[in-house]
């Protein structure tokens, strides 16, 4: 079944608003969030609405944050996101990092104490429209097995980088630092449907299809699914992005990250407040005049797309091209709901007495 995509953004801002959100933060909690089912990122979308609501419930999400700078230099600052809603923190950090850009060229903001983010790619293209290049990061409670181990000790990770162009839409990488997320994992069990082959493995460590393996003490695996497919770069990338959102701001890392499913008990000892993000916007004529970096950024799209495609493909896909394509579809033909994500969003509505 598809619904407009007003008429679901109007429906999910009002439930942030009933979780006591002011009108700005549901309204930019709600955008994220329809962002990512625009984009065909479903695992991200209202999919993920009942998972806020549930945190907001057992109180690890603050409806009402006091959001503010902890720590600042010209180019670079940390934030304490008062355990905001991720969707609302992550982009006030972002428009930091802008205006920090505006004025030393680039703009670096690492955030603790904050939750789930949405979708890494939507603060990413905030940078798009004046003229600079995003880049945003996050991590996430462990699900992820490191390359050779069995235990669970990273998120999925994510990065996503938007770079501006001159006529071409801008080239927009978005991806976590597992072989799939997490939500894809979602739907396949929603579906009843397995795992591809190096996705995840069980808690002895052996590779497994079954989709609902997580529940089972299993692991998703990083990119690549195993050392002969290079997952030991999976794992550094994940890494990586584990310790500059949360080692460099002060949030929990590793095994310590809180978990997204409310149920789920928050790891003992933390080692930092929340979890981390990072975030960081460039100005393209820092390093060279922007309309020539935008022309060439052009041609760059363009050669790659015309380069000859593999059997049975029609072209080379340029990052961003494929959420485009959907977002175009679904603003125009409506955003398809599972029947189960159906069901959790006329639970929400019956509980806020809100219609659906």
């Amino acid at each position: 079944m598809t619904f407009s995509y007003d008429k679901l953004k109007n429906f999910t801002q009002q439930v942030f608003l009933k979780m006591g959100c002011s009108q700005e933060h549901a309204e930019q909690a709600a955008d994220v969030l329809l962002n990512a089912d625009l984009r065909g990122v479903d695992s991200h979308g209202v999919a993920r609405l009942i998972g806020y609501v549930r945190l907001w419930e057992v109180e690890r999400v603050n409806a009402t944050p006091e959001i503010k700078v902890i720590h600042e230099t010209p180019s670079t600052a940390t934030i304490d996101g008062d355990r905001g809603l991720g969707l609302v923190v992550a982009p006030y950090a972002m428009k930091i990092a802008i205006e920090k850009a505006k004025v030393a060229g680039t703009g670096w903001v690492a955030i603790k104490n904050s939750n789930h983010y949405g979708i890494a790619g939507y603060h990413s293209m905030m940078a798009l429209e004046h003229d600079m290049m995003g880049i945003s990061m996050t991590n996430a409670s462990a699900l992820v097995a490191p390359t050779f181990s069995q235990e669970r000790m990273l998120g999925t990770n994510p990065i996503a980088v938007a770079c501006p162009t001159n006529e071409e839409p801008p080239f927009v990488a978005d991806f976590s630092t597992t072989t799939a997320a997490n939500g894809k994992l979602e739907i396949l069990q929603r579906k009843e449907e397995d795992a591809p082959e190096g996705w995840v493995q069980d808690k002895e460590g052996h590779n497994t299809t079954d989709s609902g393996i997580l529940k089972k003490g299993g692991a998703l695996l990083p990119l690549g699914g195993d050392r002969v497919h290079s997952s030991h770069k999976g794992y550094c990338l994940g890494s990586i992005v584990d310790i500059f959102s949360a080692v460099l701001s002060g949030a929990n890392y590793g095994p310590w990250v809180p978990p997204f499913p409310s149920y789920v008990p928050l790891p003992e000892n933390p080692v930092g407040e929340g979890i981390g993000h990072f975030v960081g916007a460039m100005r393209v004529d820092a390093f060279r005049p922007a309309e020539d970096y935008k022309n060439h950024m052009d041609n760059w799209i363009r050669r790659f797309r015309a380069a000859k495609p593999a059997p049975g493909h029609d072209q080379v896909i340029i990052p961003g091209d494929p959420e485009r394509a959907s977002a175009l579809i679904r603003m125009k033909e409506g955003i398809p709901l599972l029947q189960p994500v159906i069901e959790d969003l006329k639970g929400i509505a019956d509980k806020f007495e809100i219609e659906f």
